[in-house]
């Protein structure tokens, strides 16, 4: 999160209404806190553009969560197949819980390229109960820059891109996205699904896994993530003070450009998906010589770059670089490559003097 966004959060929680109150102590019911929710769910909907006859909801459970309920609610009691992308790890996730609920296609998968591409050309059957994706692989490196064009409802798990990019959102009938990466910290989910999607459900669904629940109650069914959505709002906030995503997204872009340009540059390094498929959030790389990771990863940390070792499954490196990661860090990082190819350079022979 931003500078501006952890200092204003942090004085909410030693204060933050008239009363004199914490942000964590205040009632959720309280109509401080009902205008809080109202006012982050209109940035959501100004930001991204979302139609009028779509729900934006504020769930807990993360996105993983989000595996059960959509199966859960679209899926069981019905006939019908469930159509699923393989393109990475949380994908693989998704459909593993989707079992449990009724049939489901894999339609298309990573595998065979090590998920270091987006699957290609496969056809979503048109009397699919629903069609997942993942935008974003936030683990491989790996982003979608096109989606299908299809009949059939399109739910993508957003929750490693939302709001660094425009979308249209009207393309999709299920958008969901766990808070702790472009919005807000870790404890909210944000859902945005179309009414008709919602109204089509016919079967019973436990009240704490039902969309039409949380819709019907303005996302406070039970008691809210009080402080994941008040930060969240200032974050959303902040994000629009800026431009909002259109201007964001630039941003992301030359971000991801410049380490990128660095990584085929610098002999000692290689990135790891393929370049039609870079994730423009999550640059995933590696180097020619793998012994030298373990020395490339201490000297970085000697130079104050932290979080970049890969995911454990994976290995290499891979540097996330959300809305609030300035340009200047990106540019740290490599100076901090450039450095280290420098040091790692053999000594030219010198030339006998004459």
């Amino acid at each position: 999160m931003p500078q501006q966004v952890l200092n204003q959060a942090s004085e909410a929680v030693k204060k933050w209404d008239a009363a004199g109150l914490s942000i964590l102590e205040i009632s959720h019911r309280s109509a401080a806190f009902e205008s809080v929710v109202k006012d982050t769910e209109q940035l959501v909907r100004d930001l991204l553009h979302v139609p009028d006859d779509y729900a934006v909801l504020f769930l807990q459970g993360g996105a993983s969560m989000q595996f059960c309920m959509i199966p859960m609610n679209f899926l069981q009691s019905s006939n019908k197949e469930a159509v699923y992308l393989d393109a990475g790890y949380f994908g693989q996730k998704a459909i593993k819980e989707a079992h449990l609920f009724g049939k489901v296609n894999v339609i298309a998968s990573g595998k065979e390229s090590d998920y270091k591409a987006i699957p290609q050309g496969y056809a979503i059957p048109q009397d699919a109960a629903y069609f997942h994706c993942t935008s974003n692989n936030t683990i491989e490196g790996t982003q979608m820059f096109t989606f299908p064009v299809t009949d059939v409802p399109v739910v993508c798990d957003m929750s490693s891109d939302i709001f660094s990019r425009e979308i249209d959102v009207s393309k999709f009938d299920l958008i969901y996205a766990g808070a702790q990466k472009n919005t807000g910290p870790a404890g909210m989910t944000i859902v945005i699904v179309k009414n008709s999607l919602l109204d089509k459900v016919n079967h019973a669904v436990p009240s704490m896994l039902d969309y039409r629940v949380y819709r019907d109650n303005g996302s406070m069914y039970n008691t809210p993530p009080v402080f994941s959505i008040y930060t969240a709002m200032l974050n959303l906030q902040w994000l629009k003070s800026k431009g909002g995503v259109k201007f964001i997204a630039l941003e992301n872009r030359a971000k991801a450009q410049l380490l990128y340009d660095e990584i085929d540059r610098n002999p000692l390094f290689k990135g790891t998906a393929v370049v039609e498929d870079r994730s423009l959030m999550n640059v995933t790389f590696s180097m020619n010589d793998a012994s030298k990771e373990k020395d490339f990863l201490a000297y970085a940390e000697q130079n104050n770059m932290v979080g970049i070792k890969g995911y454990r499954t994976v290995g290499g490196f891979r540097a996330s670089l959300y809305n609030a990661l300035p340009y200047e860090s990106v540019k740290a990082l490599v100076a901090c490559m450039k450095a280290y190819e420098e040091k790692e350079a053999p000594q030219h022979d010198l030339k006998p003097a004459y």
